[in-house]
C-alpha cells in the first residue's frame, strides 16, 4: 500500500447514545484505544484532534422519554452531563465534547442533506410501514412487538428478537402491536429518501478490499461479508418527531436517520471548535482520518459514512477503523437494560482514584479482534500482581534507595558493568517496540512491552542488591540507582498514553516537568545532582471483600433481573374451557428412576399409571434431582399427549414441573394420599 505524508491526524471516538451511562464495555471497546493512540501521537508533537459527543436523536430516546412522562431533550440533556463527565474522570482526553442537538450540527447535518437531494444523489420512494391509527402516527422498528417468526418469543421489536438475536423487519413480526397505544398496527403508505449504496459497490470494494487490506481482519472481514452481497439502498429519513427536520418540501413529519445524522456530528463538533480552520481536519488531502468504534457500527462507518462522504465529494475518508469486539461481564454478555454492567459513575464510588486500574485491566483485556472478558477476579489480580508487585514495587525500590542513600539526589553514574550495559540496551528497545504496536493500534501488546520496562528494573535492582553493596562499595550503588532511576522517568513517558493519572503522579515525584516521546530513547533522562521529591506509593493492593463485594452486587442484580423476567411472563391466550377439558391430566406414582445415559438432563420414569400397565415417561429435570430424591412420589402427569423418543427412549407423557424464577425445577407432589390413576379437574 502506497505510503502517504500526513501532516495532521482527525481522530474520532464513536458518539456514545444519550439515554444512558457509559459503562466499560463502552471504555474498553473506543474510548480508552483512541484515548491512548491520541496521547501518544501528542507525546510525539504531531498535529492531531480528538472528536467525541453525544448522539442525542433516535428512537429509543423517544420511548424513555415517553415512560418517563418527560421530553426526549430531558433525557438527553441529563444523559449528556453524565456522559461528559464520566469521560472527564476517567482522563478522555478529547478536544472537544458535544453534541447533536447543537445549533452547529443542525445547521450542517441539514445542508449536508439538502446538497445530496439537490445533485440527485439521493432516491425518493414510496413504500408501506405500520401506522398506528390510535396514536395517528408512523411507527418506528422499536414501537412495534410481536411474536418472532423464529423462536416465536412474543416479546420481538420490529428490528430484532433479543431472545434468538435474528434481525428482523416489522413486516416479518406475528400478531404486530403499536407499543404505543397497544393497538395492531395497519400498513400505510409513505415516502422517504434513500442512499443508493449499490451505485457505490464496485468503488467500495476497490476502496477497502483492495485499498485497504492492513485494517483489522474483523472490520475487513464484516466489510467483506457485506460487499460480497448486494447492496441496496437505504433509507435515510424516519417518520418521527424527534430529531433534524428533513430540508425539503413535502417531508412534514420527518427526520433525518439518526445514522445519517450522528456521523456528521463528527464533522459538525469540529465545525465547533474550529470554527474557522475546521475544513483541513476533514478535507485536505494530508490529513488522516482515523474512526475508533465498536464493531456493531462498522457497516456504518466503513460503507454508509464513506458513501455519504463520497456522495457529497470534497470529504476525505477514513485511513483506519480499528473497531473493537465486545466486552462481556462475568461471562455474560453486558446488558443496558438489565443493568448488567459496570457503570463509570458507580466504580469511582467504590474505587476512588483508581481510573488507571480500571483503564490498565481493560487494556490488558482488550477485544481487538474477539470478545474477551471481564471479571472482578481478573481485576485485583491484574491491579496486585502487576501494578502494584511490578510496576509500583520497581518505582518504591528505586526511589525508597535513593531517599536512603542520597537524600533523593540523583547519584552519578559510574563505571558499567554488564548487568547495567544489559538493562541500558534492553530500555532502548522499549521506544521501538512499543512504537511499532501502536501505529498498528496493538493498545494490548503495547502495553505489555511499556510492563517490561518495570520487569527490567525489578530483575535489575534484584540481581545488582545495592542493599548489600552499599557496606564494601557506596560508588558501585551510584550506579545502580542511577541505571534504575532512569528506567523509573522512562516509565513515567511509556505508560502516559495508557496510564495518565498514574504517569502524572509518578512525574510529581520525580519533579519532572518536561516529558516527550522522543526522552523514550535518551538514557539520562534525569541528570546527576537532580533533587527528586517524595516517593509515595503508586498502586495499592485490593483486598478480597473489596473484590467480594463487587461481586455479591452483580448477583444482586442477577437475582432481581431473574425475579424482573418471572413477572414479566405474560399469561397465554384466554383459551375456551373446552380447550382444558383435551387436555387428561392424571396421578402417577412414581416406581422407579434412572438417569438416561449420555444425557445429563434426562432422566427415565416408570410410572404406575393405575392402568395396570406401567407407563414411561422422559423428563429433563436431572439437574435438580437425584433420582433416588422421587421414588416412591405421586405426581402430576399428562396422558395425552402424543408418545416421542428422547435419546431412542419413547416418552409416553409429560410430568409436570413448576420453574421457579431462577430457572429451577420443581416436579408437582400432593398434599394427601390418592389413587394412581386418578383424574386432575
Amino acid at each position: 500500500m502506497e505510503q502517504k505524508n500526513y501532516q495532521r491526524t482527525t481522530v474520532t471516538a464513536a458518539l456514545p447514545y444519550a439515554n444512558g451511562g457509559v459503562h466499560i464495555g463502552h471504555l474498553a471497546g473506543v474510548y480508552v484505544p483512541a484515548d491512548i493512540y491520541v496521547r501518544y501521537l501528542r507525546l510525539k508533537n504531531q498535529d492531531v484532534i480528538f472528536i467525541g459527543g453525544s448522539d442525542e436523536h433516535g428512537v429509543p430516546i423517544t420511548i424513555r422519554a415517553r415512560k418517563e412522562g418527560v421530553t426526549p431533550q430531558d433525557i438527553v440533556d441529563r444523559y449528556h452531563s453524565m456522559i461528559k463527565k464520566s469521560f472527564e474522570d476517567f482522563g478522555i482526553s478529547f478536544d472537544i465534547y458535544s453534541r447533536t442537538t447543537s445549533k452547529t450540527h443542525h445547521q450542517l447535518a441539514s445542508d449536508f442533506f439538502r446538497k445530496l437531494y439537490e445533485e440527485g444523489k439521493l432516491l425518493e420512494k414510496e413504500t408501506e410501514q405500520y401506522y398506528d391509527e390510535e396514536a395517528k402516527q408512523f411507527l418506528a422498528d422499536r414501537y412495534i412487538t410481536g411474536e418472532c417468526p423464529h423462536c416465536h418469543n412474543e416479546g420481538a421489536y420490529g428490528d430484532q428478537c433479543e431472545k434468538c438475536g435474528r434481525d428482523l423487519s416489522p413486516t416479518e413480526l406475528l400478531h404486530p402491536r403499536s407499543t404505543i397505544s397497544g393497538s395492531s398496527p395497519v400498513l400505510k403508505k409513505t415516502k422517504n429518501w434513500y442512499l443508493p449504496l449499490n451505485e457505490y459497490q464496485e468503488w467500495l470494494k476497490t476502496w477497502i478490499l483492495e485499498g485497504h487490506q492492513e485494517w483489522r481482519s474483523n472490520v475487513y472481514g464484516q466489510c467483506k461479508s457485506w460487499l460480497d452481497l448486494d447492496l441496496q439502498p437505504r433509507a435515510m429519513t424516519r417518520d418521527l418527531d424527534w430529531g433534524i427536520p428533513v430540508p425539503v418540501e413535502g417531508a412534514d413529519g420527518k427526520v433525518l436517520y439518526v445514522w445519517f445524522d450522528a456521523p456528521i456530528g463528527y464533522i459538525s463538533n469540529t465545525k465547533e471548535l474550529l470554527p474557522d480552520s475546521w475544513e483541513q481536519w476533514w478535507k485536505a488531502p494530508d490529513t488522516r482520518l482515523i474512526h475508533f468504534i465498536g464493531k456493531d457500527n462498522i457497516v456504518f462507518h466503513c460503507i454508509v459514512f464513506p458513501v455519504m462522504l463520497k456522495a457529497h465529494g470534497g470529504y476525505i475518508l477514513p485511513e483506519n477503523v480499528p473497531a473493537n469486539e465486545f466486552l462481556n461481564l462475568e461471562d455474560d454478555k453486558i446488558s443496558t437494560s438489565k443493568n448488567w454492567a459496570v457503570w463509570l459513575h458507580e466504580y469511582l464510588v467504590d474505587f476512588p482514584g483508581k481510573q488507571d486500574v480500571l483503564r490498565y485491566v481493560l487494556t490488558a483485556n482488550a477485544p481487538e479482534t474477539k470478545d474477551n472478558n471481564f471479571t472482578w477476579k481478573d481485576f485485583q489480580e491484574r491491579n496486585n500482581n502487576e501494578l502494584v508487585a511490578v510496576y509500583g514495587n520497581f518505582v518504591n525500590r528505586a526511589l525508597q534507595l535513593t531517599k536512603k542513600y542520597f537524600n533523593g539526589i540523583v547519584p552519578a553514574c559510574g563505571e558499567l558493568l554488564e548487568a547495567d550495559r544489559q538493562a541500558l540496551n534492553e530500555l532502548k528497545e522499549v521506544k521501538t517496540k512499543v512504537e511499532s504496536l501502536l501505529d498498528v493500534f496493538k493498545f494490548r501488546d503495547a502495553q505489555k512491552e511499556a510492563m517490561n520496562l518495570a520487569r527490567i528494573g525489578n530483575r535489575y535492582i534484584t540481581e545488582c542488591e545495592p542493599w548489600k553493596v552499599w557496606k564494601t562499595d557506596p560508588k558501585r550503588v551510584e550506579t545502580i540507582l542511577y541505571i534504575s532511576l532512569q528506567l523509573v522517568a522512562h516509565l513515567s513517558i511509556a505508560f502516559e498514553p495508557f496510564l495518565p493519572f498514574s504517569s502524572a503522579k509518578l512525574r510529581r515525584m520525580l519533579n519532572l516537568d518536561r516529558f516527550n516521546w522522543d526522552e523514550l530513547s535518551n538514557t539520562e533522562i534525569l541528570k546527576p545532582g537532580y533533587q527528586l521529591a517524595e516517593p509515595e506509593l503508586l498502586f495499592e493492593k485490593i483486598e478480597d471483600e473489596t473484590i467480594e463485594a463487587q461481586r455479591q452486587k452483580l448477583e444482586a442484580t442477577k437475582r432481581a433481573n431473574e425475579e424482573a423476567a418471572y413477572r414479566a411472563k405474560e399469561i397465554k391466550p384466554v383459551i375456551d374451557f373446552s380447550d382444558f377439558e383435551k387436555l387428561d391430566l392424571r396421578v402417577g406414582h412414581i416406581k422407579a428412576c434412572e438417569k438416561v445415559k449420555k444425557a445429563n438432563k434426562l432422566l427415565k420414569f416408570t410410572l404406575d399409571d393405575g392402568s395396570g400397565t406401567d407407563r414411561t415417561i422422559v423428563s429433563g429435570i436431572a439437574k435438580f434431582y437425584e433420582p433416588e430424591e422421587l421414588i416412591g412420589k405421586d405426581v402430576l402427569f399428562i396422558a395425552n399427549l402424543a408418545p416421542r423418543k428422547l435419546m431412542g427412549i419413547e416418552s409416553q407423557g409429560m410430568i409436570l414441573s413448576a420453574e421457579d424464577f431462577n430457572g429451577d425445577l420443581s416436579v408437582t407432589s400432593l398434599l394427601r394420599k390418592v389413587k394412581p390413576g386418578s383424574q386432575v379437574g
